[in-house]
Order: C-alpha cells, then sequence, then structure tokens
C-alpha cells in the first residue's frame, strides 16, 4: 500500500449568508471529492490540543501524528530547516512577516502577497541595515521570512500577524513572558521600530504604492522557539521512504525534521495562482518512488485571511478539479493500492480571517475500504461519518491501518 495525503489549508469554514447559510466547502463544486467521500469513509479530526492556538505548525505537526506539546517550538525554527538555515543552541529562530500598516492599523499580514522577488530585496536591505551582532534576516517565500536571535530567550508573548488584521497593532507588540525575557522583548521592539523607516522610503515600497498597492512597511516577528527534536516518520510508522511538496517553508520544514524528501515545484506560489497541475504531477511522480506523500496546498487558507468567499469558493474547486481528479485517475488503476486521505489542517472562517480550533473534515479512501454513509465532503456531512471524532495521533494511524 502507498498512501497521500491532500491537505487544503484552511478549508473548512462556517456557514455564511452569501452562499445560502452554506460553507464554502458546503457551495463548491466538487465532485472528486464528494465521490470519494461517499466511497470511502469520513469524520472529524481535532488538530489543535488543549493549550496551543490553532497555528498551521500545531495542526499539521498533529496531522502527521507528533506528540504537540513534545516537539513543538515554535514556527520559525521549522522554517529554517526548509531554508536550510541551521538554529544552534542559544539560538531563537522567528517567523519575520513583511506586513503592511496603516495608521494605527494592521491592514495585512502578507504586505498585499508581496512578490518574492520584492520581498528578497527588502529582507537583504533589512540585512545590511538592521542585522549582524545579535540578529540576522533570511529571506523566504513571499511575506515569510525568517529572524535569528543569538543569545535571546524564547519566552516572549506574541501575536500571529494573520489574527489582527485591521485592528490596531501597538497592543500587540512583543511582550516578555518573564523576567528573563525582558531583554528579548525590548530588543525586538527596536527592531521593529527601526524597520518602519528603513522601509518606509525604500524604492520597491514607493514603487508599489504608486502602482495602488500595499507596501511592506513594517517587520513581524512572531513565533519563537529553540530547535526541535523530533523523530523522522520512518520511525513512528510503516513506510521506509516518504516526500512533502508545498509552497509554504513552515510545511518544508516540518518534511525536513520528519524526514520527508522536499519536492520543490516551480510556479508553486502559496496562492490561489499556484501551479495546481505541478503540483499534482510531482505528487503523482513522488508516489511511484516512495510510500507516502504530502501535499499541501496553502491556497484556501490565504483567501480566508483575506475575507474573500468567492475566492475561497474557487481555490476549493482547484483543488478539486486540478488536484484530486488528477491524482485518483491517475492511481485508481495501479496494480499497488494507494491510499487517499483529504483534510484541511484547521478551519480559516471568512466572517473572522483568522484559524480556528474547530475539528476539520476528512476523508480516507482506497479501493477495498467499506464505505460509510456520507455522500459529499463537508464539515457537516463529515460528522456522520464512520470514524467519529479523532484526536492526536488516531487520524494518522487509521491511514497507515494502525490499530489503536
Amino acid at each position: 500500500m502507498k498512501y497521500i495525503i491532500i491537505l487544503g489549508d484552511g478549508m473548512s469554514d462556517e456557514p455564511i449568508a452569501e452562499l445560502d447559510n452554506k460553507t464554502p466547502l458546503q457551495a463548491a463544486k466538487t465532485p472528486y471529492m464528494d465521490m470519494l467521500a461517499s466511497n470511502g469513509r469520513n469524520g472529524l479530526l481535532n488538530t489543535v490540543p488543549d493549550g496551543f492556538s490553532p497555528g498551521s505548525e500545531i495542526a499539521n505537526l498533529s496531522v502527521l501524528g507528533y506528540d504537540i506539546p513534545s516537539v513543538y517550538e515554535g514556527r520559525g525554527v521549522l522554517e529554517a530547516a526548509s531554508m536550510g538555515v541551521d538554529i544552534l543552541p542559544g539560538e531563537v529562530a522567528m517567523r519575520c512577516n513583511l506586513v503592511c500598516l496603516e495608521g494605527e492599523l494592521l491592514k495585512n499580514h502578507s504586505a498585499g502577497h508581496i512578490s518574492t522577488d520584492e520581498a528578497t530585496e527588502l529582507i537583504r536591505f533589512l540585512e545590511k541595515g538592521l542585522g549582524g551582532g545579535q540578529f540576522s534576516f533570511h529571506p523566504g517565500v513571499s511575506y515569510r521570512h525568517l529572524l535569528k536571535i543569538k543569545g535571546g530567550s524564547k519566552n516572549i508573548v506574541c501575536t500571529p500577524p494573520h489574527d489582527i488584521p485591521q485592528k490596531p497593532f501597538l497592543t500587540h507588540l512583543i511582550k516578555p513572558g518573564d523576567s528573563e525575557a525582558d531583554a528579548t522583548a525590548e530588543a525586538l521592539n527596536k527592531l521593529i521600530h527601526a524597520s518602519w523607516e528603513l522601509l518606509s522610503d525604500h524604492p520597491i515600497n514607493r514603487k508599489r504604492i504608486a502602482e495602488g498597492k500595499d507596501p511592506a512597511n513594517s517587520i513581524w516577528p512572531w513565533s519563537p522557539g529553540y530547535r526541535p527534536k523530533m523523530e523522522k516518520l520512518t520511525d513512528m510508522f510503516p513506510i521506509k521512504t516518504g516526500a512533502v511538496i508545498s509552497a509554504v517553508d513552515l510545511i518544508r520544514g516540518i518534511g525536513v525534521y520528519a524526514g520527508l524528501e522536499v519536492v520543490m515545484v516551480e510556479g508553486a506560489t502559496g496562492l490561489y495562482d499556484t501551479n495546481y497541475e505541478g503540483k499534482a504531477e510531482a505528487a503523482l511522480k513522488a508516489l511511484k518512488e516512495k510510500d507516502f506523500v504530502y501535499l499541501h496546498i496553502e491556497a484556501s487558507d490565504e483567501a480566508g485571511h483575506e475575507g474573500d468567499v468567492p475566492l475561497k469558493v474557487r481555490t476549493i474547486e482547484y483543488l478539486d478539479s486540478r488536484i484530486v481528479k488528477t491524482i485518483y485517475e491517475e492511481i485508481k488503476n495501479w496494480e499497488e493500492p494507494v491510499t487517499i486521505a483529504i483534510l484541511p489542517d484547521h478551519p480559516t472562517p471568512c466572517a473572522i480571517r483568522t484559524h480556528t480550533r474547530d475539528a476539520v473534515p476528512f476523508i480516507i479512501w482506497h479501493r477495498d475500504i467499506q464505505p460509510d454513509k456520507v455522500q459529499t465532503y463537508d464539515e457537516f456531512a463529515a460528522k456522520e461519518g464512520g470514524y467519529g471524532l479523532l484526536y492526536a495521533d488516531q487520524f494518522i494511524k487509521i491511514v497507515f491501518n494502525i490499530k489503536f
């Protein structure tokens, strides 16, 4: 048996008035996911343990079966692994967004989905102006970057910028979690303030403003941590090889620590314009060579953060027609059977434009599975699924046919 998990980041949602009180999953035309739901087994998965916020790092680690309290060290260190940036003892890594501030508000968490080329130039500019000594900046993809701190404390209180769109930001600057973190919090807030002056008049931002685009006029560091200790999936489950495919450094970094081969796909953006066909082809190629593939699609999450209901519906339909259809039609006739699992990591409701901790709907299908009574794939149909409500590593164990 081979296995593929297709994860539509942030796909699940809540009923929306403009969709006749349907969720985007219910409103979207998804014939292939509905077919797999009706021919497979379904359920709900709680991906966020008590005491943790519903971030993608938590939820994806949970989907893969990791014990969050034992392994979680923040988003930054995971993204550092994807970038090839080593985190040494005594160093803290943090996700560092480029964001757009407008007056007293954090307008958006993505600087208007700034391009990677523009963002890379800005991060390198910040490294020249503010790096060296305690801090170093490392460019990533689009608005997602890395800040490394020598000798800092991870015991600081940070707000994810996607949690406060169109809200006042000053009260959400970094705070110490204990007295030993006072210096780290103070230094980081000074760094944020210093970035305003450097970025405000940069030619890239002047050009973006002239074109009617949001400028990247501030950094926003968050999710601090030290280097994590994670087992490889091949040591935890009955697979020998695996691959991860994602446009997002966070997911690729999880893959690195999980012992999965990172497969890069040209044109993978993490947005609605990502190279769906290229990712599906890469997944099929990897599945022919390996036991397990983790295929991550970011677009629905970004649509949720933007509060863009039509776009979110469209991204779900793209996932169905350009990913799920392609993969299913290819593998259904393979001699070696393949298990397909489909789910989000967390909801990203358009109404509130941030993540919630509600359980997410999932499908597990292979050609010999005994179907349950569910006929469509959505948040409400999954409540009637044969698996019921699962927690922690129960989902991945079912995928790999491990009893618990």
